[in-house]
């Protein structure tokens, strides 16, 4: 036994058992583990806020990211914990959910909001919506813009579709758009949107429908999960913090991070939804804060308190990120976070 000279005496070699065999394959096994492990091991040296939420800042360790969400990602659920249907593409429920819907003559609206240099997004959002958003029903699309004249000459639409622009006022820089945002949806929605469609959705303007986006959203109060923190642990969640903030989130609150590339609902729910969070903006501006997430913290504290009668999966809202969670369908894409990830 030459592998083993340690298993020698002074009157020769002597013959090692089977027992003595496999334990000294183990022990050489765990060196092997063990050494292998440390190796695998990476520095994180990233500054996206996820990060700084689950503490590993700059300088901590750990193997991957991936490894976190996958320690942690549920088995593709269709309920949320209150009941309410979680809605993948082409699962079951949602087959149902478009035949319930199929059969009924529904008006349902579009609105985005187009300012500043968000204009080069407009027709190929539109363009998009007229393949994928809702197929065979009535929809209107609103595009709030400070330049109407960004959307000639007019884009050509399929039957029962309609284009509806709604001047505002030219809104500069992100900061005085994420105060005025929440009042300009609430204002629209009271006047003209109310007395014309039954369900209004909100999209960012720099995203486009790359798969069918059914009947399937359809709900009183919808709201759409953030795809790089799906599957995330809660403290992960870049919830307000501040508790001086309306939009303060404590530690025991919060069921999942929504975001606000896309929401929607029954218009009376909206108009409540976009009044309540326009309040508890102005109550911040009021006292010269801002919360961190800008008007998408407002809607999860909105959404904390009046939890969504319909949520969507990541599917209906997703970009090309390490974070982002592997769906089995892209049904929008966000071309502007694309560029910044």
């Amino acid at each position: 036994m030459a592998l083993f000279p340690f298993c020698k005496t002074s009157a020769g070699p002597v013959r090692v058992t089977r027992i003595q065999l496999v334990l000294y394959c183990f022990l050489l096994s765990l060196i092997i583990y063990y050494l292998h492990g440390r190796k695998s091991s990476v520095g994180v040296k990233s500054h996206h806020p996820i990060f700084h939420a689950l503490g590993l800042g700059k300088g901590k360790v750990m193997t991957d990211m991936t490894v976190v969400k996958a320690a942690v990602a549920p088995q593709t659920p269709v309920q949320t914990p209150w009941g309410a249907p979680l809605v993948w593409g082409d699962a079951r429920n949602s087959a149902r959910r478009r035949a319930k819907f199929a059969q009924q003559e529904i008006r349902i609206g579009l609105l985005a909001l187009v300012v500043g240099t968000y204009a080069k997004f407009v027709r190929r959002f539109l363009s998009s919506a007229e393949i994928h958003f809702l197929p065979g029903q009535t929809v209107t699309y609103y595009i709030l813009t400070d330049n109407p004249r960004s959307l000639d000459p007019p884009i050509e639409l399929g039957p029962d579709r309609e284009l509806k622009v709604v001047p505002i006022a030219e809104l500069p820089g992100w900061d005085r758009l994420a105060y005025r945002r929440m009042t300009l949806l609430a204002d629209a929605i009271r006047n003209p949107i109310s007395k014309e469609v039954e369900y209004i959705f909100c999209a960012d303007i720099d995203q486009e429908f790359v798969a069918t986006v059914g009947e399937e959203i359809l709900g009183h109060l919808v709201a759409t999960l953030h795809p790089e923190l799906y599957g995330m642990p809660r403290n992960a969640f870049p919830y307000e913090v501040d508790e001086v903030s309306s939009a303060c989130v404590q530690e025991d609150e919060g069921d999942y991070y929504y975001t606000s590339e896309l929401y929607g609902g029954l218009v009376a729910e909206m108009y409540k939804l976009a009044r309540a969070c326009s309040l508890l903006i102005l109550q911040d501006q009021s006292n010269g804060l801002m919360a961190r997430g800008l008007e998408e913290s407002y809607l999860n504290r909105y959404l904390i308190d009046h939890r969504p009668t319909c949520v969507l999966s990541p599917e209906y809202s997703w970009w090309d990120s390490a974070l982002s969670a592997d769906v089995p369908v892209q049904r929008l894409l966000s071309l502007g976070r694309q560029t910044d990830t």
